[in-house]
């Protein structure tokens, strides 16, 4: 990878990537969808089905990754007050 993309995305926490990639993931979804002909051709449906679909993914799966970082370090902090 170029530095500047390598470098931005290193910077970017865990959650933030995980939930970028699931989003991409519903965007990708959706366009089969619409490929197939779920979606009316219109072009506030297509942007709708692709908004809510990588938006929904991207937030859902951002937030489960960012519990379970956080509980991760609980757990960690608890094991290092109980040594």
């Amino acid at each position: 990878m170029p530095e500047t993309t390598q470098a931005w995305y290193a910077r970017i926490g865990l959650p933030l990537r995980v939930g970028l990639v699931f989003a991409a993931l519903g965007i990708i979804l959706a366009l089969v969808g619409i490929a197939r002909g779920n979606v009316p051709a219109n072009p506030l449906s297509i942007f709708l089905a692709l908004v809510i679909s990588g938006g929904s993914w991207g937030v859902v799966s951002w937030a489960v990754a960012t519990t379970a970082v956080d509980v991760s370090h609980d757990i960690a902090d608890g094991n290092e007050e109980n040594d």
